[in-house]
């Protein structure tokens, strides 16, 4: 594997960002060629991820490489460099297979949009954002990545910026995700206090070897793995951060389908992924376990009630990647990874579906409008009922292996842990079946000018879809039979320390037991659905309360925002802003005006007067040379 491939997979996208950004004006009367420009970029990438990944798989050796030293300092010096093992193999086969899928789609998904050209520039731009994040070989190059995304997630939520609801959403992510970056840049700054270095390799060597300065005792590598933690729960939209997820659906829907379900959302897991050394020795996994739980239950909860197909799939999201954290944080890293990789897949294609529907039924969002769609768009049905049916658990697809390998694993960890993740895979499984029932089955509830224009998309959009299905089916059939012993554990043990918490007891019984519970939530589903909708429920305080999302958003309005905005006001704006600022200006100003009257005094324009001053002057100097002198 040679560094030149790594280098054309990362500035592949770069230069489709730059055609398009560059050149977008020339080329607005030629949307198409500005998407498959785009699309043409994330496929160039694609190839070479293919071709690393094939030589790793092949037996060659990982690949860390340095291009070159960017910052040196008397006692420091951060570099540009790639790392390409396992781990990075895997998240680049993700990024750049289901982008470019989502890229492809995105052509007849943003037909006649007015920021066509635009759009694809951002999207590149995104792609080159995460390939810098999954491919640096140190923390320092990792957060460049990391706030890349997040500028680019800002711009695409609020891409349609003339909605005063997209804006506030694109502001709303970029703020809880600075809020979780300042705790990623504490944790570096922490790392380097200790280490005096931010490579990956010298760190998680010097860990091994208790070779380093611990700043803070013997909490040194608590407190980093913490703080960086902190991090992940921002971007990855973990309890009490994620309530910008929910948000971001204002943006275009396939921006849902590749940052908000399978990249950019998924690099808190990544980092702890790849810092799983330090999480290991400082035994903070526990706490990542906990939080990824409850979130998870969290979330499934305030799914149930939601009508808004985007925002159930939002919960969704929130709520699986809460399972991706319980598996880190028990130290089934790579069965966390697994995760990832089948979620990317079957909540890419969801998103996708979602943006089919709403192709057709005129940017509806309303499930409770539609129903009976199944005759009218049958490949949006079929699509999304395999994402749908991954995501159950249902035996044999995809999110059956990688959703069992984490439950197996909490059980050896925690037994409490282990039910939450059941009783969320349930509700998991009810309210995606809902959603199914509801939108696809039943007496149509279309409005009547709508349902005239009923379609299924166009193949653009509908063979991407088509493509999406066959790993989200599948994909575990491939890499996951065997379950811990898999081949998808084989190909990365060189990555992940061993877990503290083997897994323990019969696979089969807990795959049977997952089964069950995921079919069980499919028939609760039908018993409820199949004949009717969600505005025929009888409503009650508990139904409220999921409706509201817990209020959390009030809440935080109440204690944080506005608090922060009028304390805002009157620090900020009256006392430094007007009273400091404006009064260091307008006193300058003052001394200038006060001094500048005086002399105007003194310039009167009549001459007489000016020779008069030149004759008292002379006056007053020969009496202080004669009398004084």
């Amino acid at each position: 594997m040679s560094k030149e491939l790594i280098v054309v997979l990362l500035v592949a996208p770069l230069v489709g960002f730059l055609i398009n950004g560059l050149f977008g004006k020339w080329l607005k009367g030629k949307e198409k060629l500005s998407g498959w420009i785009g699309a043409l970029a994330v496929f160039v990438s694609l190839v070479c991820s293919i071709i690393a990944f094939t030589n790793l798989n092949g037996g060659a050796a990982p690949l860390d490489e340095t291009l070159y030293e960017w910052i040196t300092g008397e006692s420091f010096a951060f570099n540009i460099g790639f790392r390409v093992d396992a781990l990075t193999a895997i998240m680049l086969l993700v990024i750049t297979g289901v982008g470019f899928l989502i890229h492809v789609y995105s052509i007849g998904y943003m037909h006649g949009d007015e920021g066509y050209t635009r759009y694809f520039a951002y999207l590149n731009l995104f792609v080159f954002a995460m390939l810098i994040l999954v491919l640096g070989n140190n923390y320092l190059m990792m957060f460049i990545g990391w706030e890349g995304v997040g500028l680019c997630s800002y711009l695409l939520i609020g891409f349609w910026y003339e909605k005063k609801s997209a804006t506030d959403a694109g502001k709303k992510a970029f703020i809880v995700n600075r809020i979780g970056d300042f705790g990623f840049l504490l944790g570096m700054f922490t790392l380097f206090a200790a280490f005096g270095t931010l490579d990956f390799t010298s760190i998680f060597n010097a860990a091994e070897a208790d070779n380093f300065q611990k700043v803070f005792g013997a909490s040194t590598l608590v407190i980093a793995t913490l703080l960086l933690f902190v991090g992940a729960i921002g971007k990855s939209a973990q309890i009490p951060l994620y309530v910008w997820l929910p948000d971001a659906m204002e943006g275009p829907t396939p921006v849902s389908a590749l940052i908000h379900a399978a990249t950019m959302v998924t690099a808190g897991v990544y980092m702890i992924a790849r810092s799983a050394v330090l999480y290991n020795i400082a035994h903070t996994g526990e706490i990542v376990a906990w939080i990824g739980v409850l979130t998870a239950f969290f979330a499934a909860t305030i799914a149930l009630t939601q009508n808004d197909i985007k925002r159930i799939l939002a919960y969704s999201t929130v709520s699986q990647l809460g399972y991706m954290f319980v598996g880190v944080g028990v130290g089934a890293y790579a069965s966390g990874i697994f995760h990832l990789v089948t979620h990317a897949f079957f909540k890419g294609l969801m998103f996708l579906t979602a943006g089919s529907v709403m192709h057709a039924m005129a940017n509806e969002l309303d499930m409770r409008k539609m129903g009976g769609l199944k005759s009218k768009m049958p490949i949006t049905h079929w699509t999304f009922l395999v994402g749908a049916l991954a995501i159950a658990g249902f035996p044999f697809m995809s999110g059956f292996w990688s959703k069992d390998e984490i439950l197996h694993s909490a059980w050896g960890s925690s037994p409490l842990i282990y039910g939450i993740g059941l009783v969320t895979a349930f509700l998991t499984a009810f309210y995606m079946f809902r959603l199914i029932f509801v939108t696809f089955y039943g007496e149509s509830r279309v409005e009547p000018e709508v349902a005239s224009h009923l379609h299924e998309s166009p193949s653009v959009m509908w063979v991407p879809l088509a493509i999406l299905a066959i790993p989200s089916a599948l994909i575990g059939l491939l890499l996951g039979v065997g379950g811990h012993d898999s081949w998808f554990h084989h190909f990365t043990k060189n990555v992940f320390p061993i877990a503290h918490h083997e897994a323990s007891g019969n696979v089969v019984v807990f795959m049977v037991i997952s089964s069950i519970v995921g079919l069980a939530g499919i028939a609760f589903a039908w018993t409820r659905y199949s004949k009717r909708v969600p505005s025929d429920e009888p409503t009650g305080a508990l139904h409220s309360l999921l409706a509201n999302k817990y209020y959390v958003d009030e809440i935080y309005n109440a204690l944080l925002v506005q608090p922060v905005k009028n304390g805002s006001h009157f620090l900020l704006w009256k006392l430094v802003d007007n009273g400091i600022i404006d009064g260091i200006v307008n006193g300058v100003a003052a001394i200038v005006r006060f001094i500048g009257g005086l002399l105007r005094r003194f310039q009167t324009g009549v001459v007489q007067a000016y020779i008069l001053s030149m004759v008292l002057g002379i006056v007053i100097f020969l009496a202080y040379y004669l009398f004084f002198a």
